[in-house]
């Protein structure tokens, strides 16, 4: 829609020395997610990809697992009082016969930038249960050098973020390195339902084969997300929280973090890095 940066003046002082000038900023506004016309949902995102971003959420929501399961997605028209689009409502309509959670009918949920879904009544309602085990999923094994060379080639694919550098970003590998997709967002669980929400559109679920890296931390819902999309391999360039490696544990997730040069630690699932034959000091 055109929105995913602004222009504000700022006061600029550079040793010493004070000037006015403009400054791109990236957009944050709220968007609520309807599901079949009922409030659901409402993060607060960058504009743009907004509809994947919807699909992606109900992917880990454990609402949407295939194409065939999404109807369509559109803005609500009429969304102000006087009748008028602001583009910051969608409704996702499920195909016929598709089961819904109870769960997230009977809450209205509020997603914030920063910590993606806040609030959960309790750990086992977060834990939902995935549709594709990793574990079941064929052997993805990739070496530390490539994982290395990952975040160079996110960083280098952030457009938006070279004009604003306040956005993360989330993108999806092949085994062998090659860059798949990425997405940029004020939100970094909003980068990766970017992601997920894509794959499913394209008939792309579960990504069994791939890996996904994003450039800040890994959060409990960060691996949840990779879990309900069938990713094996999450990597970070920070550091995990105790609930992401627990869960990574639980479900065969590895999860690498601090992802940085040629150094990394790998807290779960070290079964895919495929290591030289050397043993591992301690």
């Amino acid at each position: 829609m055109g929105r995913v940066t602004e222009r504000r003046k700022v006061l600029r002082i550079r040793d010493g020395v004070v000037s006015t000038r403009p400054d791109t900023l990236v957009a944050e506004e709220p968007m609520e997610i309807r599901l079949n016309g009922k409030p659901l949902a409402i993060t607060m995102r960058t504009p743009g990809d907004d509809f994947a971003l919807a699909a992606g959420f109900l992917v880990s929501e454990g609402v949407l697992a295939e194409r065939s399961d999404l109807q369509n997605i559109v803005y609500c028209a009429g969304a102000m009082t006087d009748g008028s689009n602001t583009y910051n409502v969608v409704d996702v309509r499920t195909a016929p016969g598709v089961t819904i959670p109870d769960i997230t009918l009977e809450r209205n949920v509020y997603t914030t930038s920063s910590c993606g879904l806040c609030g959960k009544a309790s750990l086992d309602a977060v834990r939902t249960t995935a549709r594709w085990p990793i574990s079941d999923t064929p052997p993805v094994r990739v070496s530390p050098e490539l994982l290395a060379s990952l975040p160079d080639r996110l960083r280098a694919a952030q457009r938006v973020f070279d004009r604003t550098g306040g956005l993360h970003a989330a993108a999806l590998f092949t085994e062998e390195g090659e860059l798949l997709d990425v997405r940029e967002d004020v939100g970094r669980h909003n980068a990766v339902d970017k992601l997920v929400g894509r794959a499913l559109q394209n008939g792309d679920l579960p990504l069994s084969r791939v890996i996904l890296l994003v450039s800040g931390r890994a959060s409990f819902e960060l691996a949840q997300k990779a879990v309900m999309a069938g990713i094996p391999l999450l990597a970070a360039v920070s550091a995990p929280s105790s609930l992401a490696v627990d869960l990574a544990a639980e479900t065969g997730l590895t999860l690498v973090g601090f992802l940085r040069g040629g150094s990394m630690n790998v807290y779960a699932g070290e079964d895919r890095i495929a290591l030289r034959t050397a043993a591992a000091r301690g």
